[in-house]
């Protein structure tokens, strides 16, 4: 389990503790790669606190004594006994109801619009390479990417042959075709472009990836279609069970720290912690 904080706590020199057991500094340092931050003390205050809810739902799983068989996730991946004893700990202590059909309808007609089809584009590119460091040549390659564009608004069926003799993408074989393309197969960039474009239509000038600059055409586009309630209700009542859990765990631990005697670094408030 990992957490997540924005603090400027800095760590204290008398040490972590949990109900008078040591978290030792050594733990929490190999801890901290878990924990990547812009700051070491952000850092070490979210490996400290992350250990110290490991080491505190330990003890509860051995004051109730719990144990649990460590199970493997059929790829070759295999909880420790800590996993297991957790893992069985909040499966025993945190209640968490499954979602009915009437809350998951109620989520999918509050959210239709993230229950659609992706887009899919048809469209061909002409891809004039440059990297924005080498700054002659970056704008040598937005020049040449600007006077092929100006040709093609006069002539787009040389598009193709351009393609072929310009492109040091591998569709300039297919004379720039790309075939049909869905949302996030392309970068940001380009996909903002391809969103904006009707088909038939050429890019209103060369757009910049970091790849270099790109001619887009758009041939086709084929509208994304909403999904039925029924093809989506299982995912919809797997995101709400597990919205639910997680709420319940970080209470759950909320409750459990409000009892702990914690030394060494400042806990808040659970909402800011993410429980695995």
């Amino acid at each position: 389990m990992s957490c997540s904080v924005h603090t400027t706590v800095l760590p204290k020199r008398d040490g972590v503790a949990v109900n008078g057991v040591p978290i030792p500094r050594d733990r929490i340092a190999r801890e901290i790669q878990n924990h990547p931050s812009g700051s070491p003390v952000l850092a070490w205050t979210a490996a400290a606190r992350s250990l110290v809810i490991r080491e505190l739902l330990l003890q509860e799983a051995k004051r109730l004594c719990i144990a649990a068989m460590p199970m493997d996730d059929g790829e070759g991946r295999r909880e420790t006994e800590d996993e297991a004893s957790i893992r069985a700990l909040i499966e025993q202590e945190v209640t968490t109801p499954v979602a009915d059909s009437e809350a998951c309808r109620r989520y999918y007609e509050q959210n239709r619009r993230r229950f659609r089809s992706t887009d899919i584009f048809e469209a061909a590119h002409i891809l004039i390479p440059a990297v924005e460091r080498d700054h002659q040549t970056y704008t040598l390659a937005r020049q040449t990417a600007t006077d092929l564009l100006r040709q093609l608004r006069e002539k787009p069926e040389l598009f193709g042959e351009f393609a072929r003799l310009h492109s040091a993408c591998p569709s300039s074989a297919q004379g720039g075709n790309l075939g049909q393309i869905s949302d996030g197969q392309t970068t940001p960039e380009f996909e903002r472009a391809l969103n904006a474009l009707a088909p038939g239509g050429l890019t209103d000038e060369p757009v910049a990836t970091r790849y270099g600059f790109h001619i887009i055409r758009l041939d086709r586009r084929i509208e994304g279609r909403e999904l039925p309630f029924e093809m989506v209700a299982d995912q919809i009542a797997d995101y709400l069970s597990d919205s639910v859990r997680r709420r319940a765990t970080a209470q759950y631990i909320a409750r459990l720290l409000s009892r702990a005697a914690v030394t060494g670094v400042e806990m808040p408030g659970l909402e800011e912690h993410r429980v695995n």
